[in-house]
């Protein structure tokens, strides 16, 4: 009889990562009305606090920082090839992208509208209307989804300040609700897909050498 015929079966971390991300999808879902109308700041965006709030989902801002550390990986590392030194910039680069470009595609597809224009009412425009424009679509939030990419690509390549990382993505996240802009399932959504982004732009390109150094995120 094999050693390992009596162990208990144990969810892998997959599976617990996919569960824990349709839970909490659920959980927004059904309490995504109660929360547009009793949790609203409708001045967030007029304090410069919330502006700078928000500046963790600009897609830009985490383009200059990927440049950033690209030259100063370069200076570091000149003994390396360019695409050695530049390799953690990348990864940050990547994954902020990839993480917008899926939100922006999905929100094609599942063509929610915000919930601002709806009074929370969950309304879906038809094909027929600017079948490829996302203007006033909200399912998910494509600037969560990069703040949140972001912030894991981060985790990954500095642990040691992931808490910082992800609660500025997570703070990006409450201030699309509050300002109205957002259902919070579209927040949760757009932070799920910001992160599985990063976790499959890391498997991808992330190197066997020590230039990119590896957390757990």
């Amino acid at each position: 009889m094999s050693p390992n015929a009596h162990k208990p079966w144990r969810p892998g971390p997959k599976i617990l990562l996919a569960a824990t991300l349709t839970l909490l999808l659920v959980v927004a879902q059904a309490s995504d009305q109660w929360i547009f109308h009793h949790v609203v700041y409708a001045g967030m965006y007029e304090r410069r606090w919330g502006q700078l709030l928000r500046m963790s989902g600009y897609l830009p801002l985490w383009g200059i920082v990927a440049l950033a550390l690209m030259l100063h990986d370069r200076v570091r590392q000149h003994r390396d090839t360019l695409r050695e030194a530049g390799r953690r910039g990348l990864l940050l680069l990547w994954s902020a992208v990839l993480g917008g470009i899926v939100g922006e595609v999905l929100k094609i597809a599942f063509r929610r509208e915000r919930p601002g224009m709806t009074d929370g009412a969950y309304v879906f425009r038809p094909w027929s209307e600017h079948p490829w424009s996302t203007a006033q679509f909200g399912l998910p939030s494509s600037e969560v989804a990069v703040a949140f990419a972001a912030a894991a690509a981060l985790a990954r390549l500095f642990p040691e300040g992931r808490v910082l990382w992800y609660t500025l993505a997570g703070a990006c996240a409450l201030t699309r609700v509050a300002s109205g802009a957002h259902f919070m399932s579209d927040v949760v959504l757009g932070a799920e897909v910001g992160y599985l982004m990063t976790l499959a732009v890391w498997r991808r390109r992330s190197p066997r050498s020590g230039v990119v150094t590896e957390g757990t995120g």
